[in-house]
């Protein structure tokens, strides 16, 4: 469970970010490429879209720690393991973004997503079942 908690967390803090940046704040150099300080509508859509994506994946997380019942257990399973993709593409996506600022932040941040998600994909952090 504690990985699904420091999942959470980290989740949270960038959904704060993806808000801010759908609200027009002028960090768009940390996010989407870097080409825009203030975010164009299309993408400040696409952060308030990412928001929606993180609490599914924490859903989903919580779910295959045994935290909540949500979905059956080979869908929160699979599901862990194709986050966990998901999130290595994000290191990959972030590497070769144009913006120094956004390589700096977003890979380590895209690292401990993904070494988190792996580990709850492993089954570790699964709470013990009551005999």
């Amino acid at each position: 469970m504690p990985f699904a908690l420091a999942l959470t967390v980290m989740l949270a803090l960038l959904a704060v970010f993806q808000l801010a940046l759908a609200l027009g704040a002028p960090l768009g150099r940390f996010a989407w490429g870097g080409g825009h300080r203030v975010l164009p509508a299309r993408l400040r859509i696409g952060s308030a879209v990412s928001i929606v994506i993180y609490a599914l994946i924490d859903l989903i997380a919580w779910d295959r720690v045994g935290a909540v019942d949500v979905f059956p257990a080979p869908f929160s399973e699979v599901a862990m393991w194709v986050i966990f993709a998901y999130f290595v593409i994000g290191i990959v996506m972030n590497a070769i973004s144009p913006s120094k600022p956004e390589r700096a932040v977003m890979v380590p941040v895209s690292v401990v997503l993904s070494v988190l998600s792996l580990l709850i994909a492993l089954g570790m952090g699964e709470l013990a079942m009551a005999a």
